[in-house]
């Protein structure tokens, strides 16, 4: 049985208006401008400090957070890319959930603040998350590595993996993707059917984002759509998705298409959810993150 907060959680959506942000290119291209003239904050709130340890840095120009237990027992390591359909900043309820893990696992966390689109796109963002999670396979070893991402940072998170198996790096112990934005065409037939029930996402203003995301590249280049590259060789997956989430399409064919790689994937789907649910107040958020606990261990 769902939880009264995941059942209101629709409703919350909806009051907030989160749909009509996406309902039209026009409103979502709006906003883009918006928050391009205004940009949003980006630091994790003053009250996490209570609960891990907070640490910035600058990579080549990039505000680079390091989040990790406040006690400093590390045990493992993990690059977070957050979602916000490249366009918009990480929130509140990333950093939450980053906290969360850091304190209960032992994980130290590595959040680059990276550039949006348009200002950078997918042919320079990914190689430079990529050379990010290198170095800490390099300095770590990949089997104390983990790469998380949610919604475009999910997306994000497979392009990366792909590049570094290309690169000749060893697979990360876990990829975790939460919600996985894989394909910014919206041609997926499936979309139409699951978008009624959707209370927050939609294809016209998700799709314009993605245009701006992938700037010179074609819409199914693997850097931009990564459930058009190479699965062969990756390491394993444990993927989240909702029923009522738009992006659940793409989840299942990135179940297909694990299966015929013969690539290890954990797939959790959960009935009637929303995008990004475990990032969410809710009663089934807990399940998921322990589960994410455990692919670390």
């Amino acid at each position: 049985m769902q939880s009264l907060s995941s059942r209101l959680m629709p409703l919350v959506m909806t009051l907030r208006g989160a749909k009509r942000r996406y309902s039209s290119a026009e409103l979502t291209l709006k906003r883009v401008d918006e928050l391009r003239a205004h940009p949003a904050s980006w630091a994790p709130p003053p009250a996490l400090a209570k609960k891990v340890r907070v640490e910035q840095t600058t990579v080549g120009g990039m505000p680079v957070y390091t989040v990790g237990p406040r006690d400093g027992t590390v045990t493992r390591v993990a690059l977070y890319l957050h979602g916000g359909s490249y366009v918009f900043q990480i929130q509140r309820q990333h950093w939450t959930l980053i906290a969360d893990l850091a304190a209960t696992a032992g994980i130290r966390f590595t959040v680059p603040i990276f550039p949006l689109a348009p200002e950078a796109t997918a042919s320079t963002i990914v190689p430079t998350m990529t050379e990010l999670a290198a170095s800490l396979i390099t300095e770590h070893g990949a089997r104390h590595f983990g790469l998380f991402g949610d919604s475009a940072g999910g997306g994000m998170a497979l392009a990366v993996a792909q590049q570094l198996r290309d690169r000749g790096f060893p697979a990360p112990r876990a990829t975790v993707l939460i919600s996985p934005w894989l394909d910014i065409s919206g041609t997926d037939p499936r979309l139409a059917q699951i978008a009624p029930s959707d209370p927050w996402l939609a294809v016209p203003g998700s799709h314009a984002a993605g245009e701006l995301y992938r700037g010179d590249l074609p819409e199914l280049d693997p850097l931009v759509s990564p459930i058009y590259g190479n699965l062969l060789g990756l390491g394993p997956i444990t993927m989240f998705s909702g029923t009522r989430d738009i992006l659940n399409a793409d989840a299942h064919r990135l179940v297909d298409a694990a299966a015929v790689a013969g690539v290890d994937l954990d797939f959790h789907e959960a009935p009637g959810m929303i995008h990004v649910y475990p990032l969410l107040p809710i009663g089934e958020a807990k399940a998921a993150r322990e589960v994410m606990r455990r692919a670390m261990r």
